[in-house]
């Protein structure tokens, strides 16, 4: 398969980025023509949502611990040269666990919303054509595959994660660049993971679909980087999960050269 040729850019990187953000209102668009079915992707959600906000909670709560404790250094230091080392620490833990959370979310909520988001994203295929090459694809093997991807992903992410939560240390940078190339790297793995339903259609696995996004990484980028930002804002991860299916499977469809017009 010629990826480059199939996914060959025909604007430029910013209108391709802006393009992939666009592709979520799409998403959501698609939403509010078909609450029905898209309001059984917000059940999975708001379970998974439950979870992720205890998580987060027990972070903001004892992250004052936790910046002390990477910090024994400063102990012996002036009370405002501690405090504001620590204030930095407990920003690049809180950065570290918002990214991680995002993704182990998303994780989480595909596997157990697997029947639902599978019937939105099959919807929104066949608004456009259907598809190509389907594959009948048991539910217990789709699940093991989509599990197993999905803790692969969430793997990579803190290994990521662990240079950008250092960087957080350094002064200024810490709190400007290292948010925006955090917000990239989570982007970036969010559309991947997204994908997983309609690429799993075609009988195609992670590596492939992570091949196919990056012939046009731009496009995937801006879907990518406004999911990621969504779901930043309260509960708006479990009010966007569904149309963020909807519009991952739009990514996936234009990625592959099929076409996402004329519904």
């Amino acid at each position: 398969m010629d990826v480059s040729r199939i996914a060959s850019p025909v604007t430029g990187v910013v209108g391709r980025f802006l393009a992939g953000a666009g592709l979520l209102l799409r998403g959501l668009g698609l939403y509010v023509r078909s609450p029905g079915l898209m309001l059984l992707g917000i059940v999975p959600a708001l379970i998974s949502g439950a979870l992720f906000l205890a998580a987060l909670g027990t972070l903001v709560y004892f992250v004052d611990d936790f910046a002390a404790l990477v910090t024994p250094f400063a102990d012996d230091w002036s009370k405002t040269a501690r405090s504001l080392v620590r204030v930095i620490a407990g920003l690049a833990f809180l950065g570290l666990g918002g990214l991680l959370g995002v993704l182990t979310f998303t994780a989480v909520t595909l596997v157990i919303g697997d029947p639902f988001y599978e019937k939105i994203s099959e919807q929104v295929e066949q608004r456009y054509g259907g598809t190509q090459g389907a594959v009948d694809v048991p539910f217990w093997s789709s699940l093991r595959r989509s599990l197993a991807d999905s803790v692969r992903l969430v793997a990579l992410t803190a290994l990521v994660g662990i240079p950008l939560f250092l960087a957080g240390f350094i002064p200024v940078v810490g709190q400007t660049v290292v948010p925006v190339i955090g917000a990239a790297v989570g982007g970036w793995f969010l559309a991947v993971e997204l994908v997983g339903a309609p690429f799993y259609r075609r009988g195609m696995r992670l590596p492939q679909r992570r091949t196919i996004l990056k012939a046009d990484r731009p496009t995937a980028l801006g879907f990518g980087v406004a999911v990621f930002l969504c779901f930043l804002i309260p509960l708006g991860a479990v009010l966007i999960m569904p149309a963020a299916v909807a519009g991952a499977t739009l990514l996936a469809r234009r990625s592959l050269g099929q076409s996402i017009e004329g519904s």
